[in-house]
């Protein structure tokens, strides 16, 4: 499994490029995740004796690579965490899907509703009790050999949003067993690729962008190669 790539690095933030495979927080399993190489990292590059912090303000799923943003505060983390939760963090995807979309380009508006047996989104066309607005646009960038490969922008954040909505009008990621995308051979990846994302920095109040490059993703890298 490849190492987590350093995009950028300040005395507030860390932001990485997340490999597939690799967990963003630890769970019950006790693979090694994002969080725990962060704090290692930082350890041994800044010879830090004791416990270093690095709070995570948002989560990307465990086949899913791209950016990740670690905060290296705890002052960092809560204005990042509350520029989520207000939807303040552009945030570009890369997907890849053997299925065409309806259109070239478009707008997709769903109410998700989370099962947590199956650690899945039910997907509806009407808001219903419990399901939460899902909204996003995608563009189909460029298409070889039955591939398409989708730039998407969320404007909500649900879990597993992207994933759902694709699925629900008939273009599943290829790899995405779970909602129904066509097998692919590495298990541990989709091929979802968090490509970009602009915020206002949380202490020095700028606009900041960056971007990821596909070498943290097998699947799409073997595919498309970055322009």
């Amino acid at each position: 499994m490849s190492e987590p790539e350093v995009i950028f690095e300040d005395n507030h933030l860390l932001i990485l490029n997340k490999p597939s495979g690799w967990l963003s927080q630890g769970d019950q399993t006790g693979d090694v995740c994002i969080t725990d190489w962060a704090k290692e990292y930082l350890r041994v590059k800044y010879n830090k004796p004791g416990k270093v912090f690095a709070g995570l303000p948002h989560r990307l799923d465990r086949p899913v690579s791209g950016l990740i943003i670690i905060c290296r505060t705890s002052k960092s983390l809560e204005r990042m965490t509350r520029a989520f939760a207000e939807s303040q963090i552009g945030k570009t995807y890369w997907a890849v899907t053997t299925d065409s979309p309806p259109a070239g380009e478009g707008r997709l508006e769903h109410w998700l509703l989370k099962d947590r047996e199956k650690n899945k989104a039910k997907v509806r066309s009407q808001p219903g009790k419990g399901a939460k607005h899902s909204l996003l646009n995608y563009e189909i960038i460029r298409s070889i050999r039955g591939h398409h490969l989708l730039e998407v922008r969320p404007h909500t954040g649900r879990p597993h949003q992207i994933r759902a909505q694709l699925a629900a009008v008939g273009c599943p990621i290829l790899g995405d067993l779970k909602y129904g995308g066509e097998y692919a051979k590495k298990r541990s990846s989709i091929a979802l690729h968090s490509r970009s994302v602009n915020f206002n920095h949380p202490v020095k109040k700028e606009e900041v962008e960056f971007h990821a490059p596909l070498s943290t993703n097998p699947i799409i890298s073997n595919i498309f190669k970055d322009e």
